[in-house]
Parts: C-alpha cells; structure tokens; sequence
C-alpha cells in the first residue's frame, strides 16, 4: 500500500511518519510513504502515479487539505482518503469526498493504528473478489479490483486491466456479463461492454469516460439507467 502524508507543520509530518514506520514494524505491513509540505507539491506528484490511501491534514496555506481531496476525487474514486485536523468543523464535509476517516490531532499511535487496520481490512476485503478466465490454452484468475471492464470483440471477451494489460477469453460475452453483473461494481452500458464503476470518471449523454483514459459507449436508451445506476453505487460506498 502507497501512503501519501501532507501537512504543512513539520514536526506533524515526522511525528505521522514516525507512527508508521512503527505500523510497518509491529504488524508487518507491505507499506510504503512519501512525505511532503504542502497539497500543492502533493497534487503535482500524482503526475506519475497515485497513492492507494491520502492522510491529508485540512487546514492548509493556499489550497486546503479539502480541496486538494476534491482535486484527488476527480480523477480518483478508489483511493482512500483521510484527514488529520485540530478542528472538527470540516466532519461533515468530509463525506463529500467519501473520507474513511477524520482523526482529530493529536493523532496518537492508537488512532492511527486503528484507521490503518479498518483500511488494510478493507483493502484486503475489496481485493479478495476474482474470476477465473479461460483461453483457448491457458486458465488465468483475475482480481475483480482490477478489473477496468470487458468488451466484446470479433467473437472474444476482451478483459482490461488497470495495469493497461488484457486477457483473451474463450468464453460467450453473455456468459462474462451473467458473472460480472453479479457484482454490484459493475454494470452494462452497451450491448458490447461490462465496466467496473470504480474506474468511471464522467457519465455523458452518448459515453463513459473512464479514469484509465479513453472512453466506452452508452446506449442511448440506456442512458438514464446508467446514469441512477452509478449514482446508487456511489451512495452505497458512503
């Protein structure tokens, strides 16, 4: 797991760090961390690449803990995302953002232990899910967390991966959609595409735009749907 720390007090910043070295240490978690001053030098690092949880202290000169969560949220719907502050008043506009914590300061080794369990729980929980796939010479299972979507194609199902690879299968599309539709992330815009809601950017009249880059079509019939679809999901994770 990446873990991105931002808070523009120093001594906060070592003392979080600190905390989790003491994390990877006791429990011997496959975690790493990457410290800095401010959310704007943190919004310019995710120009290569983004962080699985945020611990982002609120209250911050220029652009806020808040907004640079909101900033994070537009491109980035599965990453977790939690605040450190000395005021309580921004909890409730926490949600907004689908925060999995808000730990007042002084954040003590226990409250942070705590919040890095529920996630590492979660994480585990999210990833847990698989399939299995099958080529015309090869078995493959694939984790359903990553998983961006699955299209139709000359006869094949086409499985996209948030890594940018793909799987071939043999399997009929009707088959992939019975199975992937079992699963409350996903859903079918199109005759020819399953996509994993986790990794939609944008909802448009005629397209999904995806967080991966590119886009899928959307039927047009099926607009409305897809659209109340996307919106129960994102309620349900709250």
């Amino acid at each position: 797991m990446k873990i991105a720390i931002c808070d523009d007090n120093r001594d906060e910043l070592l003392h979080i760090a600190s905390i989790l070295d003491t994390y990877m240490k006791e429990r011997n978690a496959p975690i790493s961390y990457y410290s800095c001053h401010s959310t704007t030098e943190l919004l310019s690092t995710l120009k290569c690449g983004s962080y699985d949880l945020y611990l982002l202290n609120v209250i911050m000169p220029a652009v806020s803990g808040m907004e640079a969560a909101k900033e994070i949220r537009s491109f980035d719907k599965v990453a977790k995302i939690a605040f450190l502050t000395s005021s309580p008043e921004f909890a409730i506009e926490s949600y907004s953002v689908k925060a999995c914590n808000y730990l007042l300061k002084p954040v003590t080794k226990e409250k942070l232990f705590f919040a890095l369990d529920d996630v590492m729980e979660t994480v585990d929980r999210e990833d847990v899910a698989t399939i299995v796939v099958k080529s015309s010479d090869s078995m493959q299972r694939i984790l359903l967390s990553q998983l961006t979507y699955a299209e139709a194609l000359d006869r094949r199902v086409i499985y996209h991966l948030k890594n940018g690879n793909v799987v071939e299968s043999i399997y009929p599309f009707t088959e992939v959609c019975e199975e992937l539709l079992n699963y409350s992330a996903f859903i079918k815009p199109h005759r020819s595409y399953v996509v994993n809601m986790s990794y939609i950017n944008t909802i448009k009249n005629t397209e999904i735009i995806l967080q991966t880059g590119g886009s899928l079509p959307i039927a047009q019939r099926r607009v409305s749907e897809i659209k109340e679809g996307y919106l129960a999901y994102q309620m349900e994770g709250e």
